[in-house]
């Protein structure tokens, strides 16, 4: 495990913890994104025991995990969901080889707050760091396309808190669903009957109840909310021991 530790001189300097699929590909991340000097500490390593002994310490603003690790596709995944629970101040970056549409539906349902693809650089991973911990998510014009589709699907969407109460009306539902489908305030006041002025505020209380601050957002949360079907990265560790930072890109 590598760690680097600056005194913090201001709010706005990030705890940042790095799990990535190999050692050096963990310490080389961490190089890269400690040279910006926006961090007050960076902790590295390829083992999951060494990024939860990091939040013993002192808990991270961000977690940057990869998808891979340990040699089990679906690790990291796993990984953000524990730390979604344990430690819902820590902000999540999945780290993924290829953003195909499974893996970025997948890494937004398990807690992420951004998805980052590898291939891309590391100014615009810092950017991405930097903006998750602002609160914003990040997301691409396609990531946000594959959760839009997924939420399109047959299946029942889900919002409820932790003892399974629903946290919206019916009526809530019934706009969320417009949203999640791509329709426009007046495309939803026609398609439910509404005037638009009547379906802005229910937009309002929407957000207002669930925390978030745009359309974007509220996808996002619908999105991890939702049950999740059976996905290729089960079946493969079963057999391995925008007016925010979205579309920035």
């Amino acid at each position: 495990m590598g760690r680097s530790d600056s005194p913090r001189t201001g709010g706005d300097r990030i705890r940042l913890v790095i799990a990535d699929k190999t050692s050096m590909g963990a310490q080389l991340l961490a190089e890269a994104l400690r040279r910006s000097h926006r961090f007050a500490s960076v902790v590295a390593s390829d083992r999951v025991a060494d990024v939860l002994a990091a939040f013993a310490d002192q808990v991270p603003d961000v977690a940057l995990i990869s998808a891979d690790l340990e040699g089990d596709p679906a690790r990291g995944f796993r990984l953000t969901e524990e730390i979604s629970a344990a430690q819902p101040g820590t902000r999540v970056v999945m780290l993924l080889d290829i953003p195909d549409r499974e893996a970025v539906v997948q890494a937004f349902r398990s807690g992420s707050q951004g998805v980052f693809c590898r291939a891309r650089s590391v100014k615009e991973l810092l950017k991405c760091v930097t903006c998750v911990h602002q609160g914003q998510i990040w997301a691409a014009a396609a990531d946000l396309g594959y959760v839009l589709e997924a939420l399109r699907e047959p299946q029942p969407l889900q919002v409820a808190n932790k003892a399974g109460v629903p946290l919206l009306t019916k009526r809530e539902m019934a706009v969320v669903q417009c949203v999640a489908e791509g329709l426009t305030n007046r495309e939803t006041a026609a398609q439910l009957n509404l005037s638009e002025h009547t379906v802005k505020n229910y937009m309002f209380r929407i957000f207002d109840k669930l925390g978030v601050s745009s359309r974007v957002e509220l996808v996002l949360y619908v999105a991890s909310q939702t049950p999740r079907r059976a996905s290729y990265f089960e079946a493969k560790s079963e057999s391995v021991p925008t007016a925010m930072a979205a579309a920035a890109y």
